[in-house]
C-alpha cells in the first residue's frame, strides 16, 4: 500500500469512514520526495528510538519503521488508529499510543523526535522535547514554512520562539514543502526542519532568560527600559537599555540574568 499515493489514500480513508479533521490540523502527506528527505535528514540508525506526533494512517511511520529499531506513535484521534494498523501490520517495531502529546512524558534513554506535525501546536511541541529533562538526539518537523524561517532567525533578529529554540538547539531548514503535497492541502507552504539540541546555557538559566524575554517582547518594538523597567539599572550598565528585545543576543540575555 502505497499512501503518498492520492488515490490509495482515499481509498483507504473511505475503507474506514474517516476524512481529515481541521481543528486538529491533519493533513496528510502525498509526496514521496518530500517523505524521503524527512527520513533522511533525521539520519536514523538501526538502534534508534524513534517518537512520532500525529502519525494519521501511518504513512511516514513505516518509512521510519524499516530504518529504527523502534517508533512509538502519539495520536490524538482514535478514529484513525484501524487505518494506521492495517497499514503497519508488518511492522511490528512500531506501536501507536492514543494520547495528546502534549500530555507526553519523553523517555530517559536516547531518542528522536520525526513528525508531519499539527502546525497550530509546534511551539507547544519544541518546548516539550527541547526542554526535557532528556532532550531528543534530534527533531526533525515538518511544519509551516514562515514559522521554520522564524525560528532559524539569526541574532540580532530574534523572535521568542527563535530564542526559545536557539538557547536549546542548532535549528536549520532542509527543504521546502509546496501545499499541493498534503491531502487537504493546507493554506500555507511548508518546510522540513532539523534540530540539533545544542545548549547554549545551563538549562535552568535558559528557563530564566525564557521568562525575562517573554515579558520584554509581550510589548511589541518598544526599548527595554521601558518593558523591564525594575532591571533598569542592570541594562544601563550593560549598555542595553535603548535596546529592542529582538536586537539581543543570547550572550546579552545571559548578561541580563546573571
Amino acid at each position: 500500500m502505497d499512501l503518498t499515493n492520492r488515490s490509495e489514500l482515499i481509498q483507504l480513508l473511505q475503507k474506514y469512514n474517516l476524512w481529515t479533521k481541521k481543528f486538529l490540523g491533519q493533513n496528510f502527506l502525498i509526496n514521496k520526495e518530500a517523505l524521503t528527505k524527512i527520513v533522511d535528514s533525521a539520519e536514523i540508525q538501526s538502534t534508534d528510538h524513534i517518537i512520532e506526533i500525529g502519525p494519521g494512517v501511518g504513512t511516514l511511520t513505516k518509512e521510519l519503521a524499516k530504518k529504527a529499531e523502534k517508533v512509538t506513535c502519539l495520536e490524538i484521534d482514535k478514529t484513525l488508529m484501524p487505518a494506521f494498523v492495517e497499514n503497519l501490520i508488518d511492522y511490528k517495531n512500531a506501536k501507536i499510543i492514543h494520547m495528546d502529546a502534549l500530555q507526553f512524558t519523553p523517555p530517559e534513554t536516547p531518542y528522536k523526535v520525526v513528525a508531519n506535525i499539527p502546525y497550530n501546536i509546534t511551539s507547544p511541541l519544541l518546548n516539550l522535547f527541547l526542554q526535557a529533562k532528556n532532550p531528543p538526539k534530534s527533531i526533525t518537523f515538518l511544519m509551516q514554512k514562515e514559522v521554520a524561517e522564524k525560528i532559524c532567525k539569526p541574532e540580532p533578529n530574534h523572535t521568542v520562539l527563535s530564542l526559545q529554540v536557539q538557547l536549546f538547539g542548532d535549528p536549520k531548514i532542509i527543504d521546502q514543502v509546496s501545499a499541493d503535497s498534503f491531502l487537504p492541502p493546507p493554506k500555507v507552504n511548508s518546510a522540513i526542519l532539523h534540530i540539533t539540541p545544542n545548549p547554549k546555557v545551563p538549562h535552568d538559566k535558559a528557563l530564566e532568560i525564557l521568562q525575562l524575554a517573554k515579558r520584554a517582547f509581550t510589548s511589541g518594538r518598544k526599548k527595554l527600559s521601558n518593558t523591564l523597567p525594575d532591571i533598569k539599572e542592570k541594562l544601563e550598565k550593560l549598555s542595553l537599555a535603548e535596546k529592542r528585545p529582538q536586537h539581543l543576543s543570547i550572550s546579552d540575555w545571559e548578561k541580563l540574568c546573571n
